[in-house]
């Protein structure tokens, strides 16, 4: 009887096994046929799959030297992000410019290549927020000689080039990214150009980056993955000429599926004059749920720079998610050919959570490698899997992004805990706060343990959060007192404290106990606004448990400065921003979450009273 093997995972290895180089860890699998009559009975096959990517180190390989247009080594991936611009684009997402320097700090400690600070052309605060970031994160050289690209984006004219350029040439390695549609529909309803219009247009702006004194200048196709092949080699191949250095390649509307977005790299890899001067980079939405995937066939493809964002945040659903495309790359090096990126991974966690909590985008339990879920284990056969060795069930170890796990810590806290213990424990969940954080936060975390008999590590990220992460106080919350129940109306006092010092009281009605506090507020702080969402969630099981609640809310005044501009489509709209609270009080944590969202708002209107606003008419395409 014939045995028929049908699996592509598996390739025949050497008849000479025993000569293979030892220093290879491929798992080597023997199948035995009794009744065959193959030789020796028995089959001997070398496994193509990885079996957990926690079993080896991480690559060793050094970051190489940053040449614009090129890259020394030919499997090291640059990581572009672009949290700071294409994921505040995600409706409540809007940070104040302290928040973005803190979130490209960040970025700067995780390692990523080009931090993407922003649209500098879509306000003065989107201007200066970019600037400020090129000034500090963009001249941090740190001991290896890394220091990360600072880039602005910018469409095709000459206003948004100049403003992005005025923004990132204070860095060490400025970087300005332009964009102009190349499909067919974008062409004729959007632009209402001709593909000859189109051309000259890119090609004389990335002509005039180049004048500027920008030696990187990226070029964008947008829409490249509903655009006409042959045009896109067409364009491709005149910015090349008119000076840029990198090439991205966006499936803008997230509708490529992987292999078609693989196919796109190569053919423009084979098809587009003097493709071997600059850097393919691919940009993918996640509009059917696979930017990861596409991105991974785009690198798999030729592409060397990956734009990503942390959580996945960005414009409709999103954009492909760092962690996972940084981890997919690290797991399936036997298939990409051994690419490597020069991601600290240990810094994944921390970074996701920071981000989480300034743009207010709470994660879904289920996402991928930093979602509540994804270390759980809650079926019988998984957890007896688990307590025999943790490789059956996880192929990534929680401590390889810098999460580890609770019930391993050694430190338990409770209410005789003290400050060290508490900052240990922090250092631990890898975060790193000064004295006077600490402090504060010490006496929030005693306040909690004196109801509870143990703060975990949930309590103790929700404290953080409310403490760390928060907005610069206009207002703070000073006390509240709520009458509410069945009989007669809610009612909430609430005293708020301002900057200067001085107590402000109100009092009102409501239909129930966080309305009649809203309302209260709205009394004191004078500034209309509309409540968009809200949302709140237990951090933990138990009826003591820490509650966190999360707001989004946008200022309805004729007169705010709080807009931006759409760099897809050019409109001015009105920023929204988010909030969150935490407290064992749902009362309390609803108030909190509110005033931050409030203080975020005013905070933006205080640091540019006057910004800038340009009307779409006024640019030149």
């Amino acid at each position: 009887m014939a045995t028929v093997i049908r699996n592509p995972l598996f390739i025949p290895s050497s008849s000479h096994h025993h000569n293979l180089n030892r220093n290879n860890s491929s798992v080597l699998l023997t199948l035995r046929f009794p009744h065959t009559s193959l030789r020796h009975s028995s089959l001997h096959f070398k496994s193509r799959f990885a079996v957990s990517c926690s079993q080896s180190e991480p690559s060793s390989r050094q970051r190489p030297p940053y040449i614009p247009n090129h890259i020394p080594d030919p499997s090291y991936v640059r990581i572009f992000d672009t949290t700071l611009r294409d994921g505040e684009q995600s409706p409540g997402a809007s940070m104040t410019s302290k928040e973005k320097l803190d979130v490209a700090r960040q970025l700067a400690k995780l390692g990523v290549d080009i931090i993407e600070a922003g649209f500098p052309a879509a306000s003065k605060d989107d201007f200066e927020a970019v600037k400020m970031i090129a000034q500090e994160v963009g001249n941090a050289v740190d001991d290896d000689g890394y220091v990360p690209v600072i880039c602005g984006l910018s469409r095709c004219n000459e206003n948004d080039i100049r403003r992005a350029w005025d923004a990132v040439k204070h860095a060490k390695r400025p970087r300005v990214h332009t964009f102009i549609a190349t499909s067919a529909i974008h062409m004729e309803y959007k632009l209402r150009m001709s593909k000859e219009k189109v051309i000259e247009t890119a090609r004389s702006m990335v002509k005039f980056a180049r004048s500027l004194g920008c030696e990187d200048v990226e070029f964008s196709p947008e829409d490249a993955g509903r655009s006409d092949r042959e045009f896109l080699y067409e364009i491709l191949g005149e910015v090349i000429k008119a000076g840029a250095t990198t090439l991205n390649i966006p499936d803008t509307v997230g509708i490529n599926l992987p292999s078609e977005f693989g196919r796109l790299i190569a053919d423009i890899k084979a098809n587009t004059p003097g493709i071997e001067n600059v850097v393919i980079s691919t940009h993918c939405q996640n509009d059917l749920g696979l930017s990861t995937a596409n991105t991974i066939e785009g690198a798999r493809a030729g592409a060397r720079q990956l734009e990503v964002t942390i959580n996945g945040i960005g414009e409709r659903a999103g954009n492909a998610s760092l962690e996972e495309v940084v981890m997919a790359l690290r797991c399936g090096a036997h298939i990409t050919g051994n690419l490597y990126t020069g991601i600290n991974t240990k810094h994944i966690f921390l970074t996701s959570k920071m981000v989480e909590e300034y743009t207010g985008l709470q994660l879904q339990p289920h996402k991928a490698l930093v979602g509540a879920n994804a270390f759980a284990h809650e079926s019988g056969i998984h957890q007896d899997g688990m307590l025999k060795h943790k490789g059956t069930y996880e192929i990534i170890s929680p401590e390889d992004i810098g999460l580890e796990r609770t019930n391993e810590a050694g430190i338990v806290l409770g209410k005789l805990s003290g400050r060290h213990a508490l900052r240990k424990r922090l250092e631990e969940l890898g975060y790193e706060l000064n004295d006077d954080q600490v402090q504060s936060l010490f006496w929030r975390f005693k306040g909690v343990a004196e109801k509870k008999k143990r703060v975990t590590d949930a309590d103790l990220r929700a404290l953080v959060s409310d403490e760390v992460f928060q907005a610069e106080p206009v207002w703070k919350l000073g006390d509240i007192q709520v009458t509410c129940g069945t009989l007669g109306l809610s009612t909430s006092t609430v005293k708020l404290l301002s900057s200067d010092g001085s107590t402000h009281v109100a009092c009102s009605v409501g239909t129930g106990p966080v309305d009649s506090a809203y309302k209260a507020i709205d009394l004191i702080v004078k500034e209309p606004v509309t409540l968009l969402e809200y949302s709140m969630n237990a951090v933990t099981e138990g009826i003591d448990a820490i509650a966190t609640t999360r707001v989004v809310i946008r200022a309805e005044s004729e007169t705010s400065t709080a807009t931006t501009t759409s760099a897809s489509t050019g409109e001015t709209v009105l920023r929204t921003f988010s909030g969150s609270g935490a407290g064992m009080d749902v009362v309390v944590s609803s108030v909190k979450a509110y005033i931050a969202a409030i203080n975020k708002m005013l905070g933006f209107k205080e640091t540019y009273p006057s910004a800038e606003k340009i009307p779409i008419s006024s640019l030149k395409i």
